[in-house]
C-alpha cells in the first residue's frame, strides 16, 4: 500500500467515531412548571423521578429536565410555560394546581403535556373525557379541592365543642381560594360553625395571620388544599402548636411535619404516575391516548403526639378510621 493511502486510510478511521458520536441522538428535554418553588417539595420531586425511573428514564442519564416554579406568582405561568416551548421540550409536566396546567393548555396544541390536578379536568376544560382526553393533554386527577367539608367533619369530631373556626386560603390563587371557600361556609352553616377567612400568601403573612389567633383564640384552624401551603407546612404546625390551634390539612406531609390531622389523596401516588406518565410519552405514546387518572383511595393521618400535646383525646371511631398514626 502506498504511504499516501495508508495515511488517508487511517485519516478516515480515527474521523469514524467522531460522526458517529454527533448522529447520536441527544437527550429528550422535560420541562417541569410548577406553581410554587422548590422549598418543601424534594420529596415529591423524587416521587416523579422514581415515576420516571420505572418508564426507564433517569436524570441526567437518558433524560433532561428543565425546571421552572412560579414562586407563588401564578400570573408568571404563561411565560415561564413558553420559556420551555421555546426550549422545544418533548413533554411538559405541570404540577402544583390547576395554574399551570391551564397555562400550558393555552399556550399549545402540539407539546404533549402531562398534568397533576385537584380538580375535575373535564370541567376545566383540559380534556375532553377522562377516558378519550383527545387533545395533547392527559395526567392525574387526585381531589383535593372536594374534600373541605370532610375534612370539617374530621375536625369537629377531633373538636367537639368547636364553633369558631379560622381558616387559611391563598388569594394568590383565586380559582382555588373561592372554591374552598364557598364549600367551607356551605358546611360551617349545616354544622352551626362560624368560619373566619384569611387571606394568606406569603410566609410574614402566616405570621401575622397566627398573631391574630393569638389574640382571638378560634377553636380550630382549617387550612385549605393548596401547594403553597404545603411548601410551608413545617412554619404552619410550628406555629399551630406555638398557638396551641387544632389543625387541619389536606396532605399527610403536612401532619408529618407536625400538623395534627389530614385527609385527601396520596399525592405522593400522583407525582409517581405523572413521571409514568412522562416516560410513557417519551416513549411515543400520545395523550389523547392515555386515559386520565383518578385517585381512588383517601387517606386519613393523625399526629398523636400533636393531639396530646394540644390536649385532645382521639376518639377511637377517628383512630379506627385513620389509615396512619404517627406516635
Amino acid at each position: 500500500m502506498r504511504r499516501r493511502e495508508f495515511i488517508t486510510l487511517l485519516s478516515g478511521a480515527a474521523a469514524c467515531p467522531v460522526v458517529a458520536h454527533a448522529q447520536q441522538p441527544a437527550m429528550p428535554v422535560v420541562g417541569f412548571l410548577h406553581a410554587v418553588s422548590p422549598v418543601g417539595f424534594t420529596e415529591r420531586l423524587r416521587d416523579f423521578r422514581l415515576g420516571l425511573k420505572d418508564a426507564g428514564y433517569v436524570e441526567g442519564e437518558n433524560v433532561t429536565i428543565e425546571y421552572r416554579w412560579a414562586e407563588n406568582q401564578l400570573d408568571r405561568l404563561p411565560a415561564l410555560a413558553a420559556e420551555l416551548a421555546r426550549r422545544q421540550v418533548a413533554v411538559m409536566v405541570t404540577l402544583g394546581g390547576t395554574a399551570p396546567a391551564i397555562a400550558a393548555k393555552a399556550l399549545n396544541t402540539t407539546i404533549p403535556v402531562v398534568f397533576a390536578v385537584p380538580e375535575d379536568p373535564v370541567k376545566l376544560g383540559l380534556v375532553t373525557s377522562l377516558g378519550r382526553p383527545g387533545g395533547n393533554l392527559t395526567g392525574i386527577n387526585f381531589f383535593t379541592g372536594e374534600l373541605v367539608a370532610k375534612r370539617l367533619e374530621l375536625l369537629r369530631e377531633l373538636v367537639p365543642a368547636a364553633a369558631r373556626v379560622a381558616m387559611f386560603v391563598n388569594p394568590a390563587n383565586p380559582a382555588r381560594a373561592e372554591l374552598a371557600v364557598k364549600e367551607a361556609e356551605t358546611a360551617g352553616r349545616a354544622m352551626g360553625l362560624q368560619i373566619r377567612v384569611f387571606n394568606v400568601s406569603t410566609s410574614s403573612e402566616i405570621n401575622a395571620a397566627f398573631a391574630t389567633l393569638g389574640r382571638d383564640r378560634p377553636d380550630a384552624l382549617l387550612v385549605s388544599p393548596d401547594p403553597f401551603f404545603v411548601g410551608r407546612r413545617i412554619q404552619l404546625a410550628n406555629l399551630a402548636a406555638r398557638h396551641a390551634i387544632p389543625a387541619s390539612y389536606s396532605v399527610r406531609d403536612q401532619v408529618e411535619a407536625g400538623g395534627l390531622i389530614s385527609y385527601g389523596t396520596n399525592v405522593a401516588d400522583a407525582y409517581r404516575q405523572v413521571g409514568i406518565y412522562t416516560g410513557r410519552v417519551l416513549k411515543g405514546a400520545k395523550p389523547a391516548d392515555l386515559p386520565v387518572v383518578q385517585s381512588t383511595k383517601f387517606e386519613l393521618v393523625i399526629n398523636a403526639q400533636t393531639a396530646l400535646m394540644l390536649g385532645l383525646e382521639v376518639p377511637a371511631t377517628l383512630l379506627s378510621q385513620a389509615d396512619e398514626v404517627i406516635e
